[in-house]
């Protein structure tokens, strides 16, 4: 297992990390048609949703092709930043440039809910790590649910969709609880990585914990807290 090489490219060092850069013509080629297409289709838009694309080129050059990609090869906690930029912002800001329409979001909170436990269950990690193919199925899993229920939530005019939100909040605190409290690491690919960095494999992931369980909690809320403000002004104007 650790002789496999993550699709992100080695664990960088203390010494090199800021240099690690993923320069993958494969992916930089996909991002410049990606993007190019998007700036196309919206050049008639409203700012708002131009503004919002901008954001998702920003998010995904900060996920996939910075230093953040391969600090994910070395600590978990990165990994966990990695999952929240994809899920914060790109997924989001992708709702609002190009939105999902007629996206019910109880089958979108299931599968954004299925593809967060799956990323962390040891042995889907593990088949991650060593397949490049399952790697980005997982990773277009997280962008394409998060991407639906974003779309669901945003267009929701009433308090189901803050229901929903509660729920992913809870999930994400379950999570962070598990990571946080465990006694033992779950995910042996980074043993000896994280060391590099002064943590041990369970100091790193019990800090991913820390960071899904408090910041990665507030995008979330914030949204939440913006619909509920939303539906009360909707309502006082009824």
């Amino acid at each position: 297992m650790q002789n496999q090489m993550p699709y992100c490219g080695p664990a960088p060092t203390p010494a090199d990390w800021l240099w690690a850069w993923n320069l993958d013509p494969f992916l930089i080629l996909a991002l410049l048609v990606t993007f190019a297409s998007g700036t196309i289709a919206l050049r008639n838009s409203d700012r708002k949703r131009q503004k919002a694309f901008a954001l998702v080129g920003f998010a995904t050059v900060v996920a996939f092709v910075s230093p953040l990609c391969a600090m994910s090869v070395a600590l978990f906690s990165a990994r966990t930043i990695h999952h929240l930029v994809v899920f914060g912002a790109l997924a989001p800001a992708l709702a609002i440039a190009f939105p999902l329409v007629r996206v019910a979001i109880v089958p979108a909170f299931a599968a954004l809910s299925a593809v967060l436990w799956l990323w962390h269950m040891p042995a889907a990690y593990s088949a991650a790590w060593e397949s490049v193919a399952v790697y980005w199925l997982l990773q277009l899993a997280l962008i394409l649910s998060a991407w639906a229920l974003w779309s669901a939530v945003l267009q929701a005019r009433d308090h189901r969709a803050i229901v929903w939100l509660v729920g992913l909040v809870g999930q994400m605190g379950l999570l962070g609880a598990l990571l946080t409290f465990a006694q033992y690491p779950f995910y042996l690919e980074h043993l000896a990585h994280a060391e590099r960095f002064g943590l041990s494999a369970l100091e790193d992931q019990q800090l991913a914990g820390l960071i899904m369980w408090v910041p990665g909690m507030v995008p979330v809320a914030i949204v939440a807290a913006l619909l509920a403000w939303r539906l009360f002004r909707e309502g006082l104007r009824a």
